[in-house]
């Protein structure tokens, strides 16, 4: 078996990236703080430019300290800062982008150090507006926005929610986790723009009766994270995904399940809604979702009450092997699966390699990853068997959805 790391074009792409956060005067500026850590613990540059408005909100020493880079203010107190920042940066971000700089950027107005930045760039410029919801909705705001989108902008957001001036509407700054999401989508490459692909996540949930059930311990972490990966690289993603307590990931379109025979039914209709408006079937199925082998075959509609005649006598039946169904219906799609075992990883998983009529297994051990943030991975094909060192769950998801494009790649 052969053992590697994982190749650097596995990394993330906010690694190394030299991002410039333009920060104009909104109260949303307490919460780019946050923005500026999360790029840094993912490894990237963060070189911050600041309006004099921003200032009244959080100082420029706040930033320093956080991104430990001099913080740039004034339009003539460093030289030709906007060109150099402009030069050397990866992604440019405006956040909060009031509706004040919005409208100068949309009319390419240079009148302070962030604008002449902005309008210095030839890399990728994201504005992130943060304001009242009369502002946001008003006409001139919403020509501005148009007119950044033709010009090549990137707008993520805003949000609905509880505004600062006390109302609730459209607005609000979507939340800082977000925006660095957002910021490794537009970094990473796109070698998936214009496929489709279906992501099973998640464990299922065999009801008992209407209170308990059979089920495992997955977290759906790995599935989430690989549909979140697949997206960043350009796909169109649905995650039909059981019961757990994760957010979709941005820009994917989630099914929620509750049983095998749930998901089983979710997939066909996803395959079938995206065959109807592609004309054509859906390019790639990643069945991550940890199945419950068998349900109950007799499970009641009351709950099970303790009597003397002991123990209720449950009868299982086995569940639908959703993969290996799929894959043999479908025989147009590439299809991944996952085996998540105990022992002899790589030999099991090249026994479903075949049996499931898939062009990849990963396998993984269930006793290590079940609950952890970690993950190591087995990737088996025709071709032979890989093995990864331990890496973080979102880093695995990675590594599968570049070998995924490579399999879409052969399969053209």
């Amino acid at each position: 078996m052969t053992h590697v790391t994982a190749p650097s074009s596995f990394a993330d792409p906010l690694s190394d990236a030299d991002i410039v956060l333009i920060v104009s005067g909104g109260i949303a500026c307490y919460k780019v703080c946050e923005c500026v850590r999360l790029l840094k613990r993912a490894g990237s540059r963060v070189r911050v430019v600041m309006t004099e408005a921003a200032c009244e909100f959080v100082t420029p020493l706040t930033f320093e300290a956080l991104s430990g880079e001099k913080v740039h203010v004034g339009q003539f107190c460093d030289g030709i800062a906007h060109i150099d920042l402009a030069r050397k940066a990866d992604l440019m971000i405006v956040a909060p982008a009031t509706a004040n700089t919005l409208a100068k950027i949309a009319a390419g107005l240079a009148d302070n150090l962030a604008t002449s930045t902005v309008l210095a760039a030839a890399c990728p410029v994201a504005v992130v507006p943060a304001m009242n919801v009369n502002m946001w909705r008003a006409a001139p705001t919403q020509r501005n926005i148009e007119r950044l989108r033709q010009d090549g902008r990137l707008v993520w957001g805003p949000a609905a929610g509880e505004l600062a001036c006390g109302t609730s509407g459209e607005g609000r700054m979507i939340e800082p986790a977000q925006i660095v999401e957002y910021a490794r989508s537009a970094l990473s490459p796109k070698p998936l723009a214009g496929r489709s692909a279906i992501v099973t996540a998640g464990p299922t949930f065999e009801a008992i009766d209407p209170v308990r059930a059979v089920t495992n311990l997955s977290s759906g972490k790995q599935g989430y994270e690989v549909a979140r990966a697949l997206s960043s690289l350009g796909a169109e993603v649905t995650l039909i995904s059981g019961p757990t307590a994760l957010a979709a990931p941005l820009g994917v379109h989630r099914v929620d399940v509750r049983s095998a025979c749930d998901m089983q039914s979710a997939l066909e209709s996803a395959a079938s809604r995206i065959r109807s408006e592609r004309g054509r079937e859906v390019d790639l199925f990643v069945s991550v979702a940890a199945v419950c082998d068998w349900r109950i075959q007799n499970a009641s509609e009351s709950k099970l009450k303790k009597s003397e005649a002991g123990l209720p006598k449950l009868e299982l039946t086995e569940n639908p092997d959703i993969l290996a169904t799929f894959a043999a219906a479908h025989p147009q799609v590439v299809c991944v699966g996952f085996a998540a075992e105990t022992e002899n990883v790589a030999e099991h998983a090249r026994v479903k390699l075949d049996k499931k009529h898939c062009a990849m297994i990963v396998g993984n051990d269930a006793r290590k990853a079940l609950g952890s943030e970690n993950n190591a991975l087995v990737f088996v094909t025709a071709a032979g068997v890989e093995s990864l060192a331990e890496m973080s769950k979102a880093a695995c998801a990675r590594s599968i959805a570049l070998r995924c494009a490579t399999l879409l790649g052969a399969a053209r």
